[in-house]
């Protein structure tokens, strides 16, 4: 039986707490003091009263007496997360695998139901059995997922518990978490950590989607569907999750995703319409198409109205076939695709247009400069950023050390990829990783910028930046050439640029591509160069320093700009000494400095009575 909550504290004889009456200063307010010297010992343990249960157990109190509803003093201890009181009953022979209460639990049960991690550890390490049920069936691993304690799921799983255990109706942990927890954990954690999601219970024979489905929660339902779960398995209704999704098809709570699965799935369309490899390529090649296509329009000698009734039909065109050959999945690719075909058809330009009329130097500079470019942006695209992995026994001993030593902080493990987290590192939700110095996910390249290819990114901008102006200037000779010859001193700018556009619509539109990208790349440059020399720090901790406790004193990372050019090259110039170029992936430096944001709520001051 759990009992009524409430918010106190008191203080016992000798217990040292220090009487707000008796201070003159200003200091924090606490919770009214109470005089637990009265107390019996069941109401003390409630209470948090060490001092008052020690007395009494001296006394010649049993701490394995159980009270009037069969609960014993290490049941309330453990409600009631009373760690120091816990060690003493433990120290005294308290039984540590009790059964009381209505639901004939355990105390690790308890404990368990209500998130007490700490508590948990201790009981555990005294020889508390997790895999006892109480009277409905359920074991700590159950309970934990039920109520969303993701850190108890991870610990109980560490310490070798199945994370496929079913409760007397075949219900897993993962089936429990689908169903009553709207959030990506727990279910994201038991999937990483090996639970299965084509298990079904006994009863239903429903899978966790199928729950999932029928709790009408659209997290857990798209974690499941990313991690495979198949939308095809039957129940005992014969209802698959296909079925049930389709009754709610449309519904806002469904999610862009899930929507997009089941329309693959009813479609009529041809077989290669729903092929994801045929949309992925259908995707990439889309730019490809579309510039060429705009350029061909551009080039050609129709009358304005029709080449804008072109663009509006083709753009028509892509809307229809938005269903049929695109996939909203794959919409991070774009910009990489984008980047790709301008490229291409700007040397495709390059050799037939501009090449013809170049400067020598500036052959020279496209030849040279696109070799540098090339190694970076194959280095930033497909190189190793920095990512933080660790082997499945290193992520069980690594929740097994925190949740010993004392829980778990967001900001040093991420709960995602069951990793400890270093100094200055992200997990990114694009690429679902962590990211070791992390900077930022780039679009364009399509990869997480951080510790290992943060270099080669800068490269990459730079020499795409001296592309684009190799670019202009051989378009500006090309203009020279073939359409300014008959223009004389006296023409304005204006008639300069009608002369170019009617000379030759594609290298205009080629040129134009190329200032938008001198533009935004030479924006992102400086930016990146200020981030890097003025300010010592990453995109990402420069847009979210207010959350990191070590920027509040400072930064720890700045030692003036051309020290930190130094450092972030790894060089030494001009008397400079480089500083040691860090480990980013091993570095744990300012752990103690992170604030903390524990994943657990904080009930050391509620008591169950």
């Amino acid at each position: 039986m759990y009992a009524l909550k409430i918010q106190s504290a008191c203080q016992s004889e000798g217990s040292g707490e220090p009487d707000d009456s008796s201070s003159h200063h200003q200091e924090p307010v606490r919770p009214p003091v109470q005089d637990c010297s009265s107390f019996d010992i069941v109401r003390a343990t409630q209470y948090g009263a060490l001092d008052r249960v020690t007395e009494l157990v001296e006394a010649g109190a049993d701490v394995n007496q159980p009270d009037s509803e069969t609960v014993t003093l290490l049941h309330w201890a453990a409600i009631n997360n009373r760690k120091d009181i816990i060690k003493y009953l433990i120290a005294k022979g308290a039984t540590v695998d009790a059964v009381g209460g209505e639901l004939a639990s355990t105390p690790l049960l308890w404990a368990a139901r209500q998130g007490h991690l700490s508590t948990v550890v201790l009981l555990m390490r005294a020889g508390a059995d997790p895999t006892l049920r109480d009277s409905e069936g359920y074991s700590c691993i159950h309970l934990a997922a039920q109520y969303g304690h993701t850190p108890i799921v991870a610990y109980l799983v560490a310490k070798g518990i199945n994370p496929n255990m079913p409760d007397k109706s075949a219900m897993t942990p993962l089936m429990w978490s689908a169903y009553k927890i709207n959030s990506s954990d727990p279910t994201r954690l038991l999937l990483t950590l090996g639970a299965s999601h084509s298990l079904v219970d006994n009863l239903h024979g429903n899978t966790a989607l199928h729950w999932a489905i029928i709790a009408e929660n659209s997290t857990a339902i798209s974690t499941l569907v990313h991690h495979g779960a198949s939308l095809d398995v039957p129940n005992v209704r014969d209802e698959t999750p296909m079925t049930l999704l389709g009754r709610h098809i449309g519904a806002a709570w469904l999610g862009d995703t899930i929507s997009q699965e089941i329309r693959e799935k009813q479609s009529r369309s041809r077989t290669w319409c729903r092929d994801k490899k045929m949309r992925w390529y259908c995707m990439v090649s889309t730019p490809f198409i579309l510039f060429y296509v705009i350029g061909l329009v551009l080039q050609s000698g129709l009358d304005y109205l029709i080449k804008l009734g072109a663009f509006v039909t083709l753009y028509i065109a892509l809307y229809l076939a938005n269903n049929f050959i695109f996939d909203e999945r794959l919409f991070h690719i774009l910009p990489m695709s984008v980047y790709l075909a301008t490229k291409m058809w700007i040397y495709m330009t390059w050799i037939f247009w501009l090449g013809i009329h170049a400067a020598w130097y500036l052959w020279l500079l496209l030849v040279g400069g696109s070799v540098p470019l090339w190694i970076c942006f194959l280095q930033s695209w497909r190189g190793d950023p920095g990512v933080i992995t660790a082997t499945h026994e290193d992520k069980l001993n690594t929740i097994i050390e925190l949740a010993e030593a004392g829980g778990f902080e967001s900001q040093s493990f991420c709960i995602s990829c069951l990793v400890r987290r270093p100094i200055r590192s992200k997990h990114c939700s694009t690429c679902d990783r962590c990211v070791a110095r992390f900077d930022h996910h780039c679009p364009w390249v399509n990869n997480c910028i951080g510790a290992h290819n943060h270099k080669y990114f800068l490269g990459f901008l730079a020499s795409l930046l001296g592309l684009c102006i190799v670019i202009l200037s051989a378009s500006v000779q090309y203009w020279q050439f073939e359409c300014w010859t008959n223009l004389t001193n006296d023409h304005n700018a204006g008639h300069y640029l009608v002369a170019a556009i009617t000379c030759d619509s594609w290298v205009i539109w080629v040129a134009a591509n190329a200032f938008l990208h001198f533009l935004w790349v030479g924006t992102l440059l400086a930016c990146q160069c200020y981030q890097i020399m003025v300010l010592g720090m990453t995109t990402n901790e420069r847009m979210n320093a207010e959350r990191y406790a070590h920027f509040k004193q400072g930064n720890p990372f700045h030692r003036g700009a051309l020290q930190n050019a130094a450092d972030f090259c790894n060089i030494s110039f001009c008397g400079l000494k480089a500083k040691p170029s860090s480990d980013w992936l091993h570095s744990f430096d300012h752990k103690q400095s992170i604030e903390k944001l524990p994943l657990l709520a904080t009930k050391d001051n509620f008591q169950y009575i």
